[in-house]
C-alpha cells in the first residue's frame, strides 16, 4: 500500500467540492471518510440517499492504490463507473458477467498498471481463481463492500457468494475495509465485523430515522376483510405505491383485484420470467404502473423518488425487512405513507418459513464427512451432486460448521476442512446447537415485528430503538401518536441503561434495547430478542450488569 501524508480537512473538502459537487459533507460522510483515510477499518449504516457510494469515491481519490468495489446490483454498477467518469474522479472499470473476455482482460490490464482508481465487481466474480489472481497482483488500498448486510444471516437480503469476502480480503493483505449498509439492527451489525473479519473497526450509525413518512398499523380478525379494506385504501391513496405481499400467488391475486377496480397495477414476484420481471421493474420506475404489487423479490436497487406509500398486506418476517420496505417511500423528502394491514393469523406463513431452514444431524454429519474426505478443497456444485441436499440445506449446514470451526469458505467459494482435527459426532451435535440458536433469533426477529404491530406507543420510537437509535420525544406523525396512545414515563429509575449490556442465569449474554411501560427488551447473544417484565427482573434478580 502507498505511503502518503494525511489529506487535510481542506484538501478532503476541495475533492468533495470539485470533483463530486459537494457544497459540504454530512457527518457520517466526514466521519467515515476520516477513518478510512487514518487506515481503519469502517462499517458505514446509513440511509439509502445519503450519500455513501460519496465516502469511497472521496476516499478512494485521496490514498494511494485502487478502490474495490464489490456490489451485488450489475445496473448499479454501471452507473457508478460512468458517474465517476463523467466527474473525471478518476478511472473506473467493471467486471461482472455482463461484459465480454476482452473487456474483462482490458480492465485487469488497466488495473495492474494502476489506469483505474475503481474497479466494481460482483461477489460471484471470485467463481474464477483468476480474478482474485489477477486483484493479488495489483496495488488494492481500500475493500468496499456494498449491500454489506448481504453476507448475515440475519440479514434480510443474505447472498452466500458474500460469505467467500472475508478470506478474499485476507488473500489480499487486508486493505483497509469500508462496509456499507442502509439497514443493520446489532446482530447484523456484528455478523458483519465478524464475517469480513474487520480489525477494530469504526462503527458509524446515522440517520434511521425518515420523519417524512407517517407509521400506522390497522387490525383485522378476517383475511377477506383485511384484503378488501387494503384495496380500498389503495384505490383512494396518492400514487404511486407499493403493495407488498408474502406469496407469489397473493401477489397475482391482489394486483388482479386491483386492475378490476380501475387501477393501473402490476405484480412482481420471482416465479416470473426475468424478462417479465424487467417490464414489470420498468413499468413501474417509468411511472406507467401507478402500484406494483410484490413479494420481498422486489427490493434491492429499487431508488424512485416519488414513492407516495407502501402498503404490506402481510406482516414481514422482521423490523430490518420492514424498515428496509418501507424505506422505498418518500426518497424525494415529501410526505409518504406506510401501513401494515395486520391479522394475528399472518404470523403463522412467517413461522413456516423461519422454520422452514431446520437441518438433520445425520445431513451435517454427511457434508463433515464429505469434505473432510476430499484430498483437496471441493465446490459446492461437486458437494451438492455427492451429498444429494438443497442448495438452501447445504448453504446452512457449511455456515454452521464454519460457525462451529470444522470448515473453511475459500476466497474461491470452495470448501476445505479446518485444520483442526475435531471428531465428526461433536462437530455434528455444535453445528445443530448453532442451527438451534440461529432458529430461536429467527423466531424473536418475528415477535419483535409482532410486538412493533401490537405496541401501544409511538411506533417510530419503536423502530428507533431496534436498531439501536433513541428518540427523547414522541414523533406525532403515527397513528399511536396522534391517537394519544403513548407510553407515558412513570418517573421510576430503569434497572439497566439502555444499550448497557447484561447476563441473563439461563439466556447468557445481551443488550438492554428498549422498555415498554413496565417491559424491558433485551437482544441476548444466542437466543434472540426477549421481552421480560421489569418486577419480575428485580424481584428474581434475573438479570446482572456487566460493563
Amino acid at each position: 500500500m502507498t505511503k502518503r501524508q494525511r489529506p487535510t480537512q481542506e484538501q478532503i473538502n476541495k475533492i468533495a467540492r470539485t470533483k463530486f459537487g459537494y457544497k459540504s459533507l454530512r457527518s457520517g460522510q466526514q466521519t467515515a471518510i476520516n477513518a478510512i483515510l487514518e487506515g481503519q477499518d469502517t462499517l458505514a449504516v446509513m440511509p439509502t440517499g445519503s450519500g455513501k457510494s460519496a465516502i469511497y469515491q472521496i476516499a478512494g481519490n485521496l490514498i494511494g492504490g485502487t478502490t474495490i468495489v464489490i456490489s451485488p446490483l450489475l445496473a448499479l454498477q454501471q452507473d457508478q463507473v460512468e458517474s465517476i467518469q463523467n466527474r473525471d474522479a478518476g478511472g473506473a472499470a467493471v467486471i461482472n458477467s455482463t461484459i465480454t473476455t476482452a473487456k474483462r482482460e482490458e480492465a485487469f490490464e488497466n488495473l495492474e498498471q494502476e489506469e483505474i482508481e475503481f474497479l466494481f465487481l460482483a461477489p460471484e466474480q471470485f467463481n474464477n481463481p483468476e480474478t482474485l489472481e489477477r486483484l493479488q497482483k495489483s496495488n488494492i488500498s481500500l475493500f468496499v463492500i456494498d449491500e454489506a448486510h448481504c453476507i448475515s444471516e440475519w440479514g434480510h437480503d443474505f447472498r452466500p457468494d458474500y460469505l467467500r469476502l472475508g478470506g478474499v480480503i485476507e488473500a489480499l493483505d487486508h486493505p483497509r475495509i469500508l462496509a456499507l449498509t442502509a439497514t443493520a439492527a446489532p446482530p447484523v451489525r456484528k455478523e458483519i465485523i465478524s464475517r469480513l473479519g474487520m480489525r477494530d473497526p469504526e462503527v458509524i450509525v446515522k440517520g434511521f430515522d425518515r420523519p417524512n413518512i407517517w407509521l400506522g398499523v390497522e387490525r383485522f380478525q378476517d383475511e377477506a376483510e383485511k384484503q378488501q379494506n387494503l384495496i380500498e385504501r389503495v384505490m383512494r391513496v396518492q400514487k404511486p405505491g407499493i403493495v407488498y405481499v408474502a406469496t407469489k400467488n397473493k401477489a397475482e391475486e391482489v394486483a388482479n383485484a386491483l386492475l378490476d377496480k380501475g387501477v393501473k397495477a402490476i405484480f412482481y414476484h420471482a416465479g416470473m420470467k426475468a424478462k417479465e420481471r424487467e417490464q414489470a421493474f420498468s413499468a413501474f420506475m417509468n411511472d406507467e404502473a401507478e402500484v406494483i404489487v410484490a413479494t420481498t423479490a422486489f427490493g434491492m436497487g429499487v431508488d424512485k423518488p416519488n414513492v407516495r406509500f407502501v402498503f404490506h398486506h402481510d406482516i414481514s418476517d422482521s423490523v430490518d425487512s420492514y424498515y428496509q420496505e418501507i424505506g422505498r417511500a418518500g426518497r424525494d423528502g415529501e410526505p409518504a405513507k406506510s401501513l401494515l394491514f395486520y391479522c394475528e393469523k399472518d404470523l403463522n406463513i412467517r413461522r413456516f418459513f423461519a422454520s422452514s431452514g431446520k437441518v438433520a444431524i445425520e445431513q451435517v454429519k454427511q457434508v463433515a464427512a464429505t469434505i473432510q474426505q476430499q484430498d483437496e478443497p471441493i465446490n459446492l456444485k461437486d458437494l451438492k451432486e455427492q451429498t444429494e441436499l438443497s442448495q438452501a440445506k447445504l448453504t446452512t449446514v457449511i455456515s454452521r460448521l464454519e460457525e462451529v470451526g470444522v470448515v473453511e469458505t475459500l476466497p474461491t467459494g470452495e470448501v476445505v476442512s479446518s485444520e483442526e482435527n475435531i471428531e465428526i459426532g461433536d462437530a455434528a451435535e455444535a453445528a445443530i446447537s448453532a442451527q438451534e440458536n440461529y432458529q430461536k433469533f429467527v423466531r424473536s426477529r418475528l415477535e419483535m415485528m409482532r410486538g412493533y404491530a401490537e405496541v401501544r406507543d409511538c411506533r417510530r420510537k419503536y423502530l428507533l430503538n431496534y436498531f439501536g437509535e433513541t428518540l427523547e420525544r414522541t414523533c406525532d406523525l403515527c397513528d399511536s401518536c396522534q391517537a394519544g396512545i403513548i407510553v407515558e414515563d412513570d418517573g421510576k429509575k430503569k434497572p439497566f441503561p439502555l444499550n448497557s449490556h447484561v447476563v441473563h442465569t439461563s439466556w447468557g449474554k445481551g443488550e438492554v434495547m428498549r422498555y415498554e411501560g413496565d417491559k424491558i427488551v433485551v437482544l441476548f447473544d444466542k437466543v434472540g430478542y426477549k421481552t421480560l417484565a421489569v418486577e419480575l427482573v428485580r424481584l428474581r434478580a434475573l438479570l446482572k450488569q456487566i460493563d
